[in-house]
């Protein structure tokens, strides 16, 4: 009985184990798996990256882009659109700039989130170049143009969930990036 009684509990902090294993496991990699899960969906508003940079060509139909720029508290930056609002057509290649300039007295790495609401129009969104895939530096001071090369892919006036969109808005969000001291 004591035996049987033992063996039923290492079996049971086995299983305990490889749970506890398992959801350490699926914590780290649930960050990168959502990101991956978002960009193939554009669920949530997450766009599209066209890596060939091949554009469709445009289709008769405009649609509002809207430009939007922000910056957490803790980046000594000042990030605004050029235009906040342009009016593209559908399947045509789009240029949309934004600038930023270090406020500080010290150079300033920056990253971009984005998002694109409403959420449904995230997947028709795709980007051809963007500030936002690396990591940005500015000098003490230095102001900078960054360009968003992007186009509204057609297939939205075939999705009945978004066919309807009059407007899309893309925005932007920088963070800083931690940055090694000097010497460590």
């Amino acid at each position: 009985m004591a035996a049987s009684m033992a063996r039923r509990n290492g079996r049971t902090a086995a299983i305990a184990a490889f749970v506890a294993v398992a959801m350490v496991g699926l914590a780290f990699a649930s960050v990168p798996l959502y990101r991956i899960f978002c960009q193939v969906t554009g669920f949530a508003g997450t766009t599209q990256r066209a890596e060939d940079g091949a554009v469709p060509g445009p289709v008769g139909r405009m649609i509002s882009v809207r430009f939007d720029a922000n910056t957490s508290r803790a980046l000594p930056w000042r990030f605004e659109p050029v235009d906040t609002h342009r009016n593209v057509a559908v399947g045509a290649r789009n240029i949309a700039l934004y600038t930023a300039r270090n406020l500080s007295d010290r150079p300033v790495t920056g990253t971009a989130t984005f998002n694109v609401t409403p959420a449904q129009a995230g997947q028709y969104f795709s980007k051809i170049q963007c500030f936002c895939f690396t990591e940005q530096t500015l000098a003490p001071g230095e102001e900078v143009r960054m360009p968003v090369i992007f186009f509204v892919d057609p297939a939205i006036m075939d999705d009945p969930d978004a066919r309807d969109i009059s407007e899309i808005t893309l925005s932007y969000t920088f963070y800083p990036v931690d940055q090694p001291e000097a010497g460590s």
